[in-house]
């Protein structure tokens, strides 16, 4: 917990392709566990250009926990407890909206939930009363634009818009399915971006999503989605998207948090 007078640290849960967290200087890694389990892997606390931050691999380090079976309840709760109050979620993903090829940083604004069977609320058994968090906005609009306007202080081109569809995973989705998302309205595909973003809104978190596209989604290209390609793409975008973080820490570190539920 963040004692009085001290900077709030920034949450990065890392996704695949971001394990580790280049740039922070780690002052304690250290293992939890909270009422809800065990999270995905250690905290790692640490600091980047000197704000304060702790970071969580999604799916553990190495990776090994595939999206629908990740503890995203330990997860942001560990964060919370850290004293976090603003939290970025890295993402790979797939791309569905033409100006979102592989490698192409995005910021989404948006998102529709496809997943089912994944503990996804805070708000469960023994309850004084019912909950109904507002999730009008699933990302925090303050955090978006200071990613968004860090990007633009460094040069970096990102798409500053998008849908985000939240798919159960662990298998790649069909052309069809694909068609669907995009009839919906979706610009993007991946499989970790719920629950997280609503736990976090149970919390009274800042929540921003940070996505890489590391594939054309399915049927958007006459290629085969190989493991291959996906690699490459990580390994040519991850790069900004670490430059981001870095550049963005700062201001996102002076984020007020949301009034908790």
């Amino acid at each position: 917990m963040t004692e009085p007078g001290t900077v709030a640290p920034v949450g990065v849960i890392g996704g695949t392709g971001l394990t580790t967290l280049a740039g922070l200087e780690i002052s304690r890694r250290y293992e939890v566990k909270n009422a809800w389990g065990s999270p995905s892997s250690a905290l790692a606390e640490g600091a980047i250009r000197h704000q304060p931050v702790v970071f969580i691999a999604r799916h553990g380090d190495p990776h090994r926990i595939p999206p629908h079976r990740v503890n995203y309840r330990a997860n942001l709760q560990a964060l919370y407890d850290a004293g976090v109050r603003t939290v970025v979620g890295v993402n790979a993903v797939g791309g569905i909206h033409p100006e979102m090829g592989p490698a192409r940083i995005v910021i989404p604004d948006q998102l529709i939930d496809y997943t089912w069977g994944r503990a996804s609320t805070f708000f469960e058994d023994d309850l004084d009363r019912t909950t109904h968090i507002d999730f009008t906005n699933p990302y925090s609009e303050r955090a978006r634009q200071l990613l968004i306007r860090a990007a633009v202080d460094e040069s970096m081109s990102v798409s500053d818009f998008g849908v985000y569809a939240a798919t159960q995973g662990p298998r790649l989705e069909t052309a069809a399915e694909v068609c669907r998302l995009e009839r919906d309205g979706c610009d993007l595909v991946g499989m970790t971006g719920m629950p997280e973003a609503a736990l976090a809104a149970e919390l009274g978190m800042n929540y921003v999503c940070l996505a890489l596209v590391v594939n054309w989604a399915a049927g958007k290209t006459d290629q085969v989605i190989t493991m291959a390609d996906i690699e490459a793409a990580i390994a040519t975008g991850m790069s900004g998207v670490r430059k981001l973080l870095e550049v963005a820490m700062a201001p996102l570190g002076t984020l007020p948090a949301p009034d908790r539920p």
